[in-house]
Order: structure tokens, then sequence, then C-alpha cells
């Protein structure tokens, strides 16, 4: 099979390069620059194009990357299937998180803004003729990511590099993990055959911040302290029936794998 992964030079979509290399199918990764040229038959496309720490300063191309491009390309271009990549995020005020449910959004609340033009984004795919063209909301996911800005990367860094780790959001906090190679795999399984429009693609389980930082400090050496005052934000667990009823399915565990993933990134560090 042959596949193009747009947004190639990110964590997620260089994973995805490699796991689909590894399975033994062509893998093709334009550039930004070289996407108005793209001509021909692009086969299986995953649009991994997309801002994501830095989204609140930077609306314009939030929505250029989320919503105006996906449009221009389900234009323009050939391909046997397009899966888009969402985020499990657009499920924070809503009351089920199956793929079917009702989305709310508060457009005064600046952490919806990204919420928003996923969703928005989601629209077009989802209004594009082909049963092919495919929603993929995608979870939390872990691995090495050096230069990566959210929280798992981030105490990862400090606690190799300053020995301490500062916990902003209390320890009772919760977020749904899924290791990026994990995935991928199945990203590469929807694109090739997913019977449903839009999946969640998720451990189904979630961990806590306290645990995720304890585990990260017993590997790293490090201490963990707590800001006063540290607001607790947890999501509800993300509903994974529909993925794991086709496709085999085995959740990762985060607390499992973060000795040799703070490993990992000692090596990387000292490369």
């Amino acid at each position: 099979m042959s596949f193009t992964v747009l947004g190639g030079e990110g964590f997620i979509g260089g994973r995805l390069k490699a796991r689909i290399a590894a399975r033994g199918h062509e893998v093709r990764a334009p550039s930004r620059a070289e996407l108005g040229d793209l001509g021909g038959d692009l086969g299986h496309v995953i649009y991994a194009i997309g801002v994501r720490a830095q989204f609140r300063s930077r609306l314009r191309d939030t929505v250029e990357a989320h919503v105006s491009l996906v449009g221009e390309l389900l234009q323009r271009i050939r391909c046997r299937s397009f899966l888009y990549l969402s985020s499990t995020r657009v499920y924070a005020h809503a009351s089920s998180s199956h793929e079917d449910a009702l989305l709310p959004v508060k457009p005064a609340d600046p952490d919806d803004f990204y919420n928003l033009s996923k969703v928005a984004g989601e629209a077009i795919c989802l209004r594009h003729a082909a049963q092919t063209t495919r929603v993929a909301r995608l979870s939390n996911t872990y691995g090495l990511e050096p230069t990566g800005e959210n929280f798992l990367p981030s105490i990862i860094r400090d606690a190799l590099g300053k020995g301490r780790i500062v916990l902003r959001s209390a320890p009772g906090s919760t977020k749904d993990y899924i290791a990026v190679d994990a995935a991928a795999d199945h990203l590469i399984d929807i694109a090739l055959g997913g019977r449903w429009r839009i999946y969640n693609v998720a451990s189904g389980l979630n961990t806590r911040s306290g645990e995720i930082a304890d585990a990260v400090g017993r590997a790293a050496a490090a201490s963990v302290e707590v800001v006063t005052g540290a607001p607790e934000a947890s999501v509800a667990p993300i509903d994974i029936a529909r993925l794991s009823a086709e496709f085999p399915h085995q959740p990762s565990s985060l607390l499992a794998d973060i000795p040799s993933l703070v490993e990992a990134y000692r090596r990387a560090a000292q490369s």
C-alpha cells in the first residue's frame, strides 16, 4: 500500500512514517512547502498537521492547519482514503466520550479555541462524500519527544535536568495516555479499512498526574513538589468500544513504561 503523511515532521507524523515503513508499506511525507504541488494518487492520506501547545497565541495558524488547509486539500487531491487527526480534547464539556456524543463548546474560553478548530475540521471531513474520509480523535500520546512542551516531556526534562519536579496541577488530576507507536498502528489500521467515519484512539484508562510524577521522580532520582492550591483537572475515561471491537487493542500502561521512557530521554540528552 502507498501512504502519504501530511505533517510528517512532527512527533506523531514522524512515528507514523516509521510504523508505516516497518509494516512494509510505501510512505511519503511532503513538506508544507510542497503541498501546493501535490498530484497523482496519494494513496492513503493521514493528515497530522496541527498546532499543539502554542495554539492560544497562534490563532490564525491554528485555523489554517485544522480547518482551511483540510478543506482545500479535500477539494483537489486524489486518494484512496483520508484520515484527519483530531483530539479527544473535544469531549471537554461533553456528557459522554462516545464518538456520536454531542460536543458543547464555550467560545469565550481560550482553551476551547483548539476544540472549536478541531470540530470544524472534523465537520469538513464528515461532509465529504467519500466514506473513506474519516476522523480519528487522538488521546495524549507519549514517547521520546525531547523538545515537547506538554506535561510529560516537561516533567521528565525537569527531573533529569534539575532533579526536581514541580506539579502545577493537583496530584489527583487525570488524563488518558496512549503510547505513540500503539496509536500509530491503530491509525494505519483505520486508514486501511475502518468501517466507521469517527474513531477514538486512546487507551481507555486514566492515569493520575501525581502517580506519573512519582514514577518519573523514582526513575530519575528527582524530588516531587506540588504548588499550593494547584487546581484539579480531570477528564472522563475515553470510550474505546468502537476501536476495540474492530481492531486488536492492548491498552498501553504509561506507569509501566516510564522507567524505559526516562532512560530514553536521558540518552537523548547525553547524545
